[in-house]
């Protein structure tokens, strides 16, 4: 398979491995629900989410910065922001000053776009909304990092009707969304229903309605010789010949199989072709596949949606509310969990809540902002449209420079991260001022600071069969660890690392 290569390309493959795992602070809550916008760097928070949401997450949709060259973003072209400079510098190193745009948006893309495949459910799918300033880029890092097999289709959408001043006259009115799956086989789109004004019953066919089908499959005699004869009416005896350029479209036992049970149509004058009866009973599904090219609002539908809302113009370039809904209608069932790391406006969040008004769904949304307008927009957004939330800042990261746990983590935080690495389970604090949990009868204690020891153990209160039991060091034997059936992890070296 063909790989891309760009400058700094070897720093990043696996930088996603090295990104430190920080806590989400909540900052307030709109309304009761587990829905989530994140402010901060969305490669700190996609981390922060691996240890509850991985493979969890059944649709994700991002509308990444399309490196135009002219943008407003942290990466542009000839950047002075002072995060893109630390972070490549401490990245990419010295090669960081001979980047070019393309580099840096590469460089930029690349750890993201695999923290959030392995976020994404077996079941899963990304879109990611792109033109053509990076869309042959993208394709190639994506073949890389969700497979080349894993890929679905890539989305057409207009966005926008009027035409303007291009090179050699041609006006590109038109954006790209390319479509993967975390796993193809286990992967399929809903479907768009089926228009059925054309079935009817007028001869009170007790099958139902059906609309009239063509016999014929435009193969030649040449061609499919077994579908070239003669069909006789059995009700007037009248002999139809097949055209030799348009063969029947069934073999000659099926035909009289159709003939016998009333599905073939024959003209009442004799003149004309049979045609056969279409039964809608009979479909596989009354839905058809989702066409590649999206027929949907333009992008100047989008601003006045957001100028209704908020009374003014807010944000330059959103997309509309209808593109994402059918995307998240697509690709999600009622309970799916859909991820928007690029969140901007909020446009994700608002689709997901008006798909699951629509149908009674119970989806949930996760939105991450980098930007400053995460709180007074995005969020802002959200809750003017029903939506209810959790807000988040970007936490103290669990292991310090020397790759030891935090100091200035909390103890609650710290049992919160292990317990559900180790069980998959939500941390509650007890009484009890070590205890993370018990789960399927084993206990699991945190004493960050202590030597595992004959004291130690005088602490625990809790009954179970089997201890799980994190601590500095050891001083109890392979022998008294087994009598008791206690499994040591050493602090921090036996911590999970997402």
């Amino acid at each position: 398979m063909p790989n891309l290569s760009w400058l700094g390309k070897d720093k990043v493959v696996t930088y996603h491995q090295k990104v430190a795992y920080h806590f989400l602070d909540k900052k307030f809550s709109i309304g009761n629900s587990d829905n989530a916008i994140i402010h901060g760097d969305n490669l700190i928070a996609l981390k922060s989410l691996l240890p509850r949401y991985e493979n969890k997450i059944k649709c994700i949709y991002i509308d990444p910065p399309y490196n135009t060259g002219n943008e407003n973003w942290i990466y542009n072209d000839n950047v002075s922001d002072a995060r893109l400079q630390k972070w490549l510098g401490q990245v990419v190193g010295k090669e960081g000053e001979d980047l070019t745009r393309h580099d840096k948006w590469l460089c930029m893309m690349y750890p993201r776009l695999r923290l959030l495949q392995k976020l994404l459910a077996d079941d899963g799918a990304i879109f990611i909304s792109i033109d053509d300033n990076e869309q042959a880029n993208l394709k190639l890092i994506c073949n890389e990092i969700f497979g080349t097999s894993n890929f679905v289709t890539q989305f057409n959408w207009r966005r926008r009707t009027g035409a303007n001043d291009a090179l050699n006259n041609v006006s590109i009115d038109h954006e790209y969304i390319l479509c993967y799956a975390k796993n193809i086989n286990n992967f399929n789109l809903n479907g768009v229903e089926k228009n059925f004004e054309k079935y009817t019953n007028p001869d009170n066919d007790p099958r139902g309605d059906w609309v009239r089908g063509d016999l014929t499959c435009g193969k030649t005699a040449e061609q499919r010789p077994n579908l070239f004869y003669p069909i006789t009416d059995p009700k007037t005896g009248i002999t139809y010949q097949c055209n030799p350029n348009h063969v029947w479209r069934f073999e000659k036992n099926k035909m009289q199989e159709l003939i016998a049970t009333d599905k073939v149509i024959f003209p009442k004058d004799g003149k004309g072709r049979p045609a056969y009866k279409r039964h809608k009973s009979e479909l596989r599904s009354e839905l058809k596949p989702f066409s590649s090219i999206i027929d949907t609002q333009l992008n100047a539908a989008a601003t006045r949606e957001l100028r209704e809302i908020f009374g003014k113009q807010v944000f330059d370039y959103p997309k509309t509310v209808d593109l994402i809904y059918q995307i998240i209608f697509q690709a999600t069932d009622k309970n799916s969990i859909v991820l928007d790391s690029f969140a901007g406006s909020g446009t994700t969040a608002h689709a997901v809540i008006n798909l699951n008004n629509a149908d009674g769904g119970n989806r949930k949304f996760i939105l991450i902002e980098l930007n400053d307008y995460a709180e007074n927009i995005t969020a802002e957004r959200v809750k003017r449209v029903g939506g209810e939330f959790n807000f988040y800042e970007i936490g103290a990261a669990l292991f310090d420079d020397d790759d030891f746990i935090n100091s200035e983590v909390p103890f609650e935080k710290i049992c919160e991260y292990i317990y559900f690495a180790e069980t998959g389970k939500t941390f509650v604090p007890t009484d009890e001022k070590n205890l993370m949990g018990v789960d399927d009868d084993t206990a699991y204690y945190y004493f960050g600071g202590e030597n595992l020891s004959w004291t130690t153990l005088a602490k625990i209160k809790t009954r179970a069969k089997v201890y799980v039991i994190y601590a500095e060091a050891c001083n109890l034997s392979e022998d008294e660890l087994m009598k008791y059936n206690i499994h040591f992890r050493q602090i921090p070296f036996d911590v999970r690392r997402y």
